[in-house]
């Protein structure tokens, strides 16, 4: 059964999920964890994939948006894919469930303290919850 666990941060900024989306990334890849970012639209997926190649200078993360070359890279970032292989992280960006996450081990939702984006939140922890997962939460200071 997938492992879910949500990050919540103390701003109101997509800038500092997508920031997050990278820790967790580069802790993945350390691990060497195939990883799916799943976001809500193109221009998410362009924003992290821009900030991957800049987020840390003493570190190469290797990745990909969906559709690329390089699509076999370990760290896919896409929007409207459905992975069918490789399910060992799901990083979820989106305001929705993402219809596949039960094919991943783990499962990891980030939000911050947009109204929207926390009131979705809510209505996912309590979709997971009412249907048995392991769920744990972690309040960030950042």
């Amino acid at each position: 059964m997938t492992k879910i666990d949500f990050y919540v941060g103390k701003t109101s900024s997509l800038q500092a999920r997508l920031n997050l989306a990278c820790k967790l990334v580069e802790k993945a890849h350390v691990r060497k964890l195939y990883t799916y970012i799943h976001t809500d639209a193109p221009t998410t997926s362009a924003q992290l994939d821009d900030m991957l190649w800049t987020f840390n200078d003493l570190a190469f993360i290797p990745h990909a948006l969906v559709g690329a070359k390089d699509a076999a890279a370990r760290v896919l970032i896409g929007h409207d894919h459905e992975p069918m292989e490789n399910c060992g992280f799901l990083i979820n960006l989106s305001n929705e469930i993402p219809s596949f996450f039960s094919r991943f081990e783990r499962l990891a939702e980030i939000l911050d303290q947009e109204e929207p984006v926390l009131l979705a939140g809510r209505k996912r922890y309590q979709f997971y919850r009412d249907r048995g997962y392991n769920l744990e939460y972690h309040q960030l200071q950042i």
